[in-house]
């Protein structure tokens, strides 16, 4: 079949979690409790860290810009996906799924480094906790988040821009709830052995130098607090990672079990269920995993909570 260039499509179509007409309210309403619950969580906590000068530290910095992250991530997702299933209507225009691919792969990489960017905190924090004020300075702190931002937007624009070099057939169906890379690559007709070697490359660097970076930082942690003399201070010391490898196990975890799921089955539509979990269920529960052990946090968002209620 002869390649259609890829300047006149004007659609793609998103098959969705199901084919099932009788499913499409239940999960219409699943994602939208799923996407008001993420904007609202990830929204108190950026206002309680902005709001109340003990979190002015770079631990939550760092988490308030995770936060933000989630925020655009379920965004970029969720709204377009309700629209559809309320319209009846799978379409995507070529210029509205390209975005979404960018943003995705923003988003989703920015979370990465943020990620490791936190473990780079704690194990400062506690293993050279006389010198944590000098070394984790607001400038470097900036400097690391802005980082983590450029890196984000470069790798995005670059799989992207490789897209628009890329010819689809007639075959424009996504077996998916979102613009997605892979899929999208699966669907061209022309050669796209260069965007496979770029996808391998930059997991292996943006996902392998983080994921090293985060395992090297607890090893040395770890070590650390097994040589504290006193049991309270090890408590103390694993209680303020508690939170922060909740949130890296939950994110890579997921992440992991779905690319395994992708590598087992041949089924496209189970896989991008298996997204659900990295894509809208993670960015919905980062939020409880802070507020909830952390007893900072807690009392910040309590104080948030009674002055919005006393105002109203």
């Amino acid at each position: 079949m002869e390649a259609t260039n890829q300047t006149i499509i004007s659609e793609f179509l998103l098959l969705g979690l199901t084919d099932d007409p009788q499913l499409q309210s239940l999960i219409f309403n699943l994602f939208l409790a799923m996407y008001l619950v993420t904007i609202l969580g990830n929204l108190l906590i950026i206002l309680a860290v902005s709001s109340d000068f003990r979190l002015h530290t770079p631990m939550y910095f760092f988490f308030s810009n995770l936060s933000f992250t989630d925020i655009c991530l379920s965004t970029t997702i969720i709204p377009k996906m309700l629209v559809n299933i309320q319209a009846q209507d799978q379409s995507i225009t070529y210029t509205e799924c390209l975005s979404q691919v960018y943003f995705v792969l923003l988003c989703t990489v920015l979370e990465n480094f943020l990620l490791a960017v936190m473990a780079y905190d704690r194990f400062v924090a506690i293993c050279h906790p006389l010198r944590y004020r000098v070394i984790m300075s607001p400038c470097l702190c900036v400097l690391l988040v802005l980082g983590s931002v450029f890196i984000s937007i470069v790798d995005a624009l670059v799989h992207t821009l490789m897209l628009l070099c890329l010819s689809f057939c007639e075959d424009l169906e996504i077996p998916h709830f979102f613009c997605e890379l892979a899929p999208l690559i699966k669907l061209a007709c022309s050669d796209t052995l260069i965007n496979n070697i770029l996808v391998y490359f930059v997991v292996t660097v943006f996902a392998g130098v983080p994921v090293f970076g985060i395992i090297f930082s607890y090893i040395r942690i770890v070590s650390s607090i097994l040589r504290m003399p006193s049991s309270e201070g090890r408590h103390k010391a694993f209680s303020t990672c508690g939170s922060h490898l909740s949130v890296v196990s939950l994110f890579y975890g997921t992440g992991f079990g779905v690319y395994i799921s992708a590598a087992v089955t041949d089924s496209t539509r189970k896989t991008a269920v298996a997204s659900v979990m990295y894509s809208v269920v993670t960015q919905m529960l980062n939020p409880f995993i802070y507020s909830l052990r952390n007893r900072d946090m807690k009392e910040a968002l309590r104080k948030l909570l009674g002055r919005t209620a006393s105002f109203l």
